[in-house]
């Protein structure tokens, strides 16, 4: 099943008081993200709009800007070669304006490190945290990751989807 997300949006009328501007589903798109929004600066203006292209996401918000999304990450492919896992990790991250993320992938071919300090929640599924040091962190749906700019990734130790959510702010140039 693939969820989708209803997304709702205050704002204020003419009158200066508090309605929905808008109601909007926001379905995972073809790689399993959801982003629900995207500020370009630091304070965000307050009656600014999103400035997120469901057609290109992006790995990274803009310098002094955030994206709030939900993410689902399939278990591992069972006989998926070293080779094939690194050739498609390097086109997604491509895709997502994010090879230059790819710093290090010794220990798994989706290991990565962003400019970014991110909150991490996992919603449902297994899912462990892989470091470049010590063993996986295994998370149960809940746990709170915040994760400081460090080359991470996050793996699916269950037999079916597992479901993020994620902050990602305070990115540095």
């Amino acid at each position: 099943m693939t969820p989708s997300f209803r997304r709702i949006v205050t704002g204020r009328n003419a009158a200066g008081r508090s309605v929905v501007a808008s109601d909007t589903a926001i379905p995972l798109n073809e790689i399993g993200l959801a982003e629900f929004w995207r500020t370009a600066e630091s304070p965000a203006p307050l009656d600014a709009d999103s400035e997120i292209d469901p057609a290109a996401p992006r790995l990274e918000p803009p310098v002094q800007g955030t994206i709030f999304r939900c993410f689902a990450l399939p278990p591992e492919e069972p006989g998926l070669s070293r080779e094939e896992a690194d050739r498609r990790m390097a086109e997604a991250f491509a895709r997502m304006g994010g090879s230059h993320c790819r710093v290090d992938t010794r220990r798994h071919p989706m290991m990565h490190t962003t400019r970014t300090i991110d909150y991490v929640m996992l919603l449902t599924g297994q899912v462990s945290l892989l470091l470049d040091e010590g063993e996986e962190v295994p998370l149960r749906p809940f746990d709170v990751v915040v994760q400081r700019a460090t080359n991470h990734t996050w793996i699916n130790t269950g037999p079916g989807p597992a479901t993020l959510m994620s902050l990602l702010g305070a990115r540095r140039s």
